[in-house]
């Protein structure tokens, strides 16, 4: 068994290891978090290595975490995670920026011809022979003290990653797509993919772009001031108001807190207090014009759209596969859905994307 690093969990130790860690060109990075009680996640361990070594940071014991942030956010140290989105996402209260320079070993197996959302497990296994350790995929990393079984886990999550990125950095070199990655994953360092409107809250809620415009509207309003509450309180959306409660509310329109508890659909506690606060959304729903409300991204197309999307997605297939990738690695069936609808194809259509989709084939997808 590999001895499990010490947790750092006061300040002139974080200081040290920061110190040492911030003189290696490129650091191992990932997280340990909880998400089911709160809006944010709650970042719970933090995971760093170099060539010489592991720490364990715990960000719960209120030590200064200045110095971690500093060494996160120095510009001449890259991180290298898996799935970084989700990392960066956790980390962003704490950094204020998002992490870069980075390279994502996700990123970096599928732009190989791997599965698009290959797991780290299943790619250690794949590259480096490496079985890793399941079991603690589920636990709650809030709670304390953590296990051995625990910190070994995590010591894993960061052990393999650095010679993970160099396997498959020298292969994509070696393919010409070095390039390649450094372009997507520089591209998750645009804060806006980490920031939630709450006026786009309503996305969330499956089929209500085939409901009557009206209910719609109440909709989206409603779905937008439970996101507004939920952050304010730091809270699961659902822990404000139930999605299947939202929806009944929305159809049934009630327009006092009577009929609103009339419905049934929320604890009477709840209801007197959220109620007054639900009507006068409900009535602000009602002024609010109803032009537009019919598109969404994933709206359903009409039949000659359906057969543009059809005819795009094949000859996306047939440039994958001459790639050996996965298709959705050069575009996505939404990405398809809004070329077929005459939208901008931002995504597929700038960077390296734009250079594999420019020949005879690729000018039709980009012309949709």
């Amino acid at each position: 068994m590999t001895s499990v690093p010490i947790v750092i969990t006061e300040g002139p130790a974080l200081a040290v290891a920061a110190a040492r860690l911030a003189r290696a060109p490129r650091l191992a990075l990932d997280t340990e978090f909880l998400r089911e009680r709160t809006y944010l996640a709650e970042l719970a361990l933090i995971q760093l290595s170099d060539p010489t070594g592991i720490e364990l940071i715990d960000p719960l014991t209120g030590l200064d975490l200045a110095p971690l942030v500093s060494l996160l956010r120095d510009a001449a140290v890259t991180k290298v995670l898996h799935a970084a989105r989700q990392d960066i996402e956790v980390l962003l209260p704490l950094t204020g920026v998002p992490l870069a320079p980075l390279v994502d070993t996700q990123i970096a197996a599928a732009l190989l011809g791997m599965p698009a959302q290959i797991g780290y497990g299943d790619l250690i296994a794949r590259e480096l022979g490496h079985t890793l350790e399941k079991s603690q995929a589920r636990t709650d990393w809030t709670r304390r003290p953590l296990s051995c079984a625990q910190l070994e886990y995590a010591a894993d999550d960061v052990r393999w990653l650095l010679p993970l990125a160099d396997r498959l950095e020298e292969r994509l070199a070696a393919r010409g797509r070095l390039g390649w990655l450094t372009e997507d994953c520089a591209a998750l360092a645009d804060p806006g993919l980490y920031r939630a409107d709450p006026g786009d809250a309503w996305q969330r809620l499956k089929g209500i772009e085939s409901l009557p415009p009206p209910e719609q509207q109440r909709l989206r309003t409603l779905a937008a001031w439970r996101e507004l509450r939920a952050v304010r309180r730091n809270l699961p959306r659902g822990w404000v108001l139930a999605d299947a409660a939202l929806r009944a509310i929305g159809r049934a329109a009630p327009t006092d807190v009577a009929a609103l508890k009339a419905l049934g659909v929320m604890p009477p506690g709840a209801a007197d207090k959220l109620g007054p606060d639900i009507v006068a959304e409900l009535a602000r729903a009602a002024s609010l014009p109803l032009e537009g409300l019919e598109q969404r991204a994933d709206v359903r197309p009409n039949r000659e759209e359906q057969a543009r999307t059809r005819r795009l997605a094949e000859r996306i297939r047939a440039i994958a596969l001459e790639l050996g990738v996965a298709p959705e690695v050069l575009a996505t069936q939404r990405d398809l859905r809004r070329i077929a609808r005459g939208e901008p194809p931002v995504a597929v259509l700038r960077g390296w994307r734009a250079g594999v989709l420019s020949g005879p084939v690729g000018e039709e997808v980009a012309r949709g």
